[in-house]
């Protein structure tokens, strides 16, 4: 017997896009500029070290550049300023945006096709509030979406690994959450969590860094490519 499916939440990160291989050219474009602007250190060993920046300081720390110069040589910009080293490296790193920040094809595709029916679309995803909302407006996705249904964790304040943020998307639409289902890529934030409430799960496995990486539980889907969520969602479900 098909179930009912009123709402479809989905992560952003390596989700709807790549988030794993966009960062790593924006990066690597970044570092280029400040060997471009003087700095003298080949380029892999400089992608590396800001590499390990962003690991011990995590991807939403504000100043990886700056604190990528205190790791490094004060020989190897001797002479250049570093305020300007760092400005090239951050013009580099959003100039990537306008060139290279694009959602999976078979991604769109389903939100083009699934925002036809009536039914509850949105986002939950982990990050900085700005830095979320200017992705979805750079990726083209937003205009998918409910207003009201895209959950962002600095926003709301739940981490991703606290079931209650999920239980706050489904309780701002008055649903239940055996009628919501989840699309995610870690397996320990954004399945594990949904399944302990009882919510469709969908774990997708693309080219992201949690690919190979296991969770406590399974979810109750697998895919590598939206085209079978879509059959998946024909199969099983009745849409509102």
């Amino acid at each position: 017997m098909k179930r009912k499916l009123r709402a479809i939440f989905l992560d952003l990160d390596d989700t709807l896009y790549s988030t794993t291989n966009f960062s790593s050219l924006a990066r690597r474009n970044a570092v280029q500029a400040m060997i471009d602007m003087g700095l003298k250190m080949p380029a892999e060993r400089l992608y590396q070290e800001l590499q390990e920046v962003v690991r011990e300081f995590s991807s939403n720390d504000n100043d990886h550049f700056g604190k990528l110069l205190l790791r490094i040589p004060p020989s190897t910009y001797s002479g250049i300023n570093q305020h300007f080293l760092i400005a090239a490296a951050v013009i580099a790193y959003h100039q990537t945006k306008f060139t290279n920040l694009v959602p999976y094809a078979d991604a769109q595709n389903f939100l083009e096709r699934i925002s036809q029916e009536k039914i509850i679309l949105g986002v939950i995803t982990a990050g900085q509030t700005i830095k979320q909302a200017e992705k979805i407006i750079r990726l083209g996705l937003y205009k998918y979406f409910t207003a009201n249904a895209i959950f962002i964790t600095e926003q709301i304040g739940i981490s991703k690994s606290n079931p209650k943020l999920y239980q706050q998307a489904y309780n701002t639409f008055l649903l239940s959450p055996d009628e919501v289902m989840y699309v995610g890529d870690h397996p320990t934030r954004d399945v594990d969590p949904p399944n302990l409430l009882n919510m469709i799960t969908v774990r997708i496995r693309k080219d992201g860094k949690y690919c190979n990486e296991e969770g406590q539980t399974k979810a109750d889907y697998e895919i590598g490519h939206f085209d079978e969520l879509l059959r998946i969602i024909e199969e099983n479900f009745i849409l509102p």
